[in-house]
């Protein structure tokens, strides 16, 4: 890990001066400013969407790089879109199950694992030479966690009693458009060009996972020890 470290010390420098100038939107939060009583069933779809949205961009950054880890070991659509389809249905189950009182998933215990998270995935990309099949059950395991943290936000917003099922639908796609946004943008400025070159691990996968690592590491921390 050292000797990857040293190699590859700018490139990951980058990435977390990226996430120094992004740690502190960590504390922006959801506003729910319209009065949902004067809402069609319709405005409320939106509105919920639209939030779901915003929980990954720009409000999500510590899912948007467990997705990005996701994505970067192998950058070409069809894989990653399967996994994203594994994250989806985990976190969908989750969400759904907290928001209906089947659980009540402590904040202070899945946060830290959603950092743990991203930390693991962050590794295995640094080391892994291919994307290995387990990887989806992974996947899958870690969107069971991360639902739950969508369910925090969620639970301090609220749903409405006329149309609860609806937003918690609305919520939920529109999770899943900031992180299939996420994987779209990675693949247009890197994947598309950088994918089938042979320094494709060693420039990119590595030092963006070293950098990603860190941060993922740096939040496990800080969400133990300093919450």
């Amino acid at each position: 890990m050292l000797g990857y470290l040293r190699r590859h010390y700018r490139q990951a420098a980058l990435v977390l001066l990226v996430g120094a100038l992004l740690l502190p939107r960590l504390g922006w939060a959801h506003v729910l400013d319209a009065d949902l009583s004067k809402l069609s069933r319709t405005d409320i779809f939106l509105t919920y969407l639209k939030l779901g949205y915003t929980h990954i961009i720009p409000l999500g950054l510590d899912h948007i790089l467990f997705v990005l880890s996701v994505y970067f070991l192998e950058p070409r659509l069809k894989p990653v879109l399967w996994q994203a389809t594994a994250f989806t249905v985990a976190h969908s189950i989750t969400l759904g199950m907290a928001m209906y009182g089947l659980i009540s998933p402590p904040s202070d215990i899945v946060e830290p694992i959603i950092a743990l998270s991203i930390l693991f995935v962050a590794i295995e990309n640094i080391f892994a030479d291919r994307l290995n099949p387990w990887r989806i059950v992974i996947v899958f395991g870690f969107g069971l966690i991360h639902g739950m943290g969508f369910a925090g936000a969620l639970t301090e917003l609220g749903l409405p009693r006329k149309s609860f099922f609806e937003s918690l639908i609305a919520f939920n796609v529109g999770v899943e458009l900031g992180q299939v946004s996420v994987i779209l943008l990675a693949w247009a400025l890197v994947g598309r060009w950088t994918a089938d070159k042979i320094w494709y691990k060693r420039r990119v996968v590595v030092p963006v996972s070293i950098g990603i690592g860190l941060i993922a590491a740096y939040w496990t921390v800080e969400r133990v020890f300093l919450a």
